[in-house]
């Protein structure tokens, strides 16, 4: 059974940490394949009424996963027809169990937009009973920093997404 929503399990003392944890009913190579091949992430990543329009996947150190996000739900209002470019410089990659990257906002050209936070993504996918229980640290500079991207909706939005994913995984 997976649980329901991602667990927030603490802010760091210095509060640039944000730490969610989920469990997924899926073995980790299926989980970290989820999380790393473009053909899964067209099929789960965003919130709901968002898709992926644009994603490439180049996984290795100092490879890029370039994507776009677009909200195709009239109910979301302003948010409609919007665009969200981002993209991640991989650091690490131990398949299955550990994937760190950095994630910023950026444009169609993945030129990265020094106005809005950077993330460094720190993900482990540990195999619990034939499941897989993912952790996942994200990094801010500043505390402000993560203010910010907590005031844009980004737990509403991995929860959203990581539901997505919880529903997608028993189809592969």
């Amino acid at each position: 059974m997976t649980s329901a929503t991602p667990t927030l399990t603490h802010h760091t003392e210095d509060n640039k940490e944000l730490v969610l944890e989920r469990t997924f009913a899926a073995p980790p190579e299926l989980v970290f394949a989820a999380f790393t091949q473009a053909d899964h992430l067209r099929q789960w990543w965003g919130p709901r009424g968002w898709t992926l329009t644009h994603c490439t996947v180049d996984l290795r150190p100092g490879g890029r996963w370039h994507y776009c996000m677009k909200c195709v739900d009239p109910t979301q209002g302003d948010f409609y027809g919007m665009e969200s470019w981002g993209l991640g410089i991989y650091q690490e990659i131990e398949a299955p169990g550990r994937l760190v990257y950095t994630d910023y906002f950026s444009d169609a050209e993945g030129k990265i937009n020094e106005e809005l936070p950077t993330t460094q993504s720190i993900l482990t996918f540990e195999e619990v009973d034939g499941q897989t229980r993912v952790v996942s640290r994200s990094v801010y500079a500043t505390p402000e920093a993560l203010k910010t991207v907590l005031d844009m909706g980004m737990l509403q939005g991995i929860t959203e997404t990581w539901d997505r994913l919880a529903e997608y995984l028993p189809s592969q």
